[in-house]
């Protein structure tokens, strides 16, 4: 079974709003074994809405729409469908009643709805009216062919809730499928061109119905496995027979197999289990690791705090950095990198402390360091520090966030190592 998702909406395309929409709703849709075949955003124009439904008719088994739902005037999807599908529009009584509720509800009054909201009740006859819990315009379900076309408004909160309430159980219920297994394998610190080099044989060595993709980002390269067929016991256990002998292979770079288990999270974990904390004292890096560790629910109980210490005064005045040292090797230097470290991690009474000063670009500042350089230091449990020096190159963006990501490398290694003591 295939799918199509198209994003109806100027701003889209203008690159006003980002679509996450169609990113949502494929995983969705790869969950109950159903392959999405194409993505595309389109205008709110009458005549491309039109055109792009013909081109998908009887192309796919569904397409999935999300936008132009709206009270407004430039909110044309329903009318679109209505000339698409030869049909009209009526008022949905069930619909018009929830509107009703929302608006007063809302408003505090029971004023006469206005006629825009009164319009969001009116849907395509031959529809099947799909319930919008938390907004006013519904989702619609409706066939031509071979090929269902499912509406649903462009509010991401809204669209998520039809998705997982009303159009994937449906789905479920009226079609059958084939099993989509995916494992993904999370590795950390290897580049993408040698994590390939080393797991080559095994590579070439995986059965015909299980697929391998390289995801790579800075630092990290999640290695996705994905295996398709009717059978999902045999799925499942030749999936896992192969993550088993991957891990022989590639079991020291490995941190992870969930996708949505990110570095920071596997960290959190990290420390909660050797009940320890940490702090972070950046200059380059601007607060980002702080920012990262920090975004993890429950990360209060092993991340005590930041200072970011952008500024040479800053350095000297808060986190008690030695003037001589500035003078005599520069603020980005790995004496200065050392000394924040162990100073934040006394400030802030921690186990562990992680602190960056470098030139992330574009320009050189004060010192007398190529661009792109960047120290990375951390204080370990017995206030033994320890010392990096790189050289991410440019631009600003790619160095900040490649210091961020060695950072969370070697902390990781820090913690495992002294685990292991």
């Amino acid at each position: 079974m295939k799918a199509t998702i198209i994003t109806i909406g100027d701003e889209i395309l203008i690159g006003q709003i980002v679509d996450t929409n169609s990113g949502f709703i494929a995983k969705a849709l790869d969950k109950i074994g159903i392959e999405v075949a194409e993505m595309r955003s389109i205008s709110d124009n009458k005549q491309h809405i039109l055109d792009t439904f013909r081109e998908f008719q009887d192309r796919c088994d569904i397409v999935l729409i999300t936008g132009g739902l709206g009270p407004t005037k430039d909110d044309i999807t329903k009318k679109t469908l209505c000339e698409y599908f030869d049909d009209e529009l009526v008022i949905d009584q069930g619909v018009l009643e929830h509107v009703t509720r929302l608006i007063h509800n809302f408003t505090g009054n029971t004023n006469p709805l206005l006629q825009t909201n009164i319009d969001q009740a009116l849907v395509p006859s031959k529809a099947t009216v799909l319930f919008n819990q938390y907004g006013t315009a519904p989702g619609i379900w409706i066939k031509k062919g071979s090929t269902i076309f499912v509406s649903m408004p462009g509010v991401p909160y809204e669209m998520k809730r039809l998705i997982e309430n009303e159009i994937i159980p449906k789905i479920v219920m009226e079609f059958r499928r084939p099993y989509i297994i995916h494992k993904t394998i999370m590795t950390y610190g290897m580049g993408e061109s040698m994590v390939a080099d080393k797991i080559a044989d095994w590579e070439n060595n995986l059965p015909e119905f299980i697929k391998l993709a390289y995801l790579p980002s800075p630092g990290r390269v999640r290695l996705r496995l994905s295996a398709r067929g009717t059978d999902k016991e045999m799925l499942e256990t030749a999936i896992a027979q192969n993550v088993s002998s991957l891990t022989e292979i590639i079991g020291d770079i490995i941190v992870g197999f969930e996708e949505d288990e990110t570095i920071e999270v596997m960290l959190g974990k990290l420390l909660t289990e050797n009940k320890c904390t940490v702090s972070t004292a950046e200059s380059c890096t601007g607060g980002k690791i702080a920012q990262m560790l920090a975004s993890v629910p429950g990360a209060s109980a092993y991340f005590r705090g930041s200072i970011v210490a952008y500024s040479e005064q800053v350095k000297i005045d808060v986190l008690s950095i030695e003037e001589h040292l500035i003078s005599q090797f520069s603020v980005v230097s790995k004496e200065v990198a050392e000394q924040m470290a162990l100073n934040v991690k006394r400030v802030m009474n921690t186990d562990y402390a992680i602190a960056t000063t470098g030139n992330a670009g574009p320009t050189r500042d004060k010192t007398d360091k190529n661009l792109g350089v960047v120290y990375i230091a951390f204080a370990l449990p017995d206030d033994t520090v320890v010392s990096y020096e790189f050289n991410f190159g440019q631009p600003r963006e790619k160095v900040i966030d490649r210091a961020v990501n060695k950072s969370f490398e070697l902390l990781q290694a820090a913690i495992l190592g002294n685990a292991g003591r």
